[in-house]
């Protein structure tokens, strides 16, 4: 496993990072933290995962036109 989170500035020694994971490693928190939001979601009431999965999309759904 590789880091894709950068080290501190001051650290004497610089840690190397992908810079593209990292990018998308931020988009996928925010979305996370978006569907927090939605308590259903964050709390998976929902018994089955085919059912879960598709109160995931609607939530995106909504999220992405507002």
């Amino acid at each position: 496993m590789r880091p894709c989170i950068p080290g501190w500035k001051s650290r004497g020694k610089a840690v190397r990072y992908d810079k593209r994971r990292y990018r998308r490693r931020n988009r996928i928190e925010i979305m996370f933290g978006r569907l927090k939001d939605w308590r259903r979601v964050a709390t998976r009431y929902d018994r089955c995962a085919k059912t879960f999965l598709s109160a995931v999309a609607l939530a995106e759904t909504v999220i992405f036109w507002l």
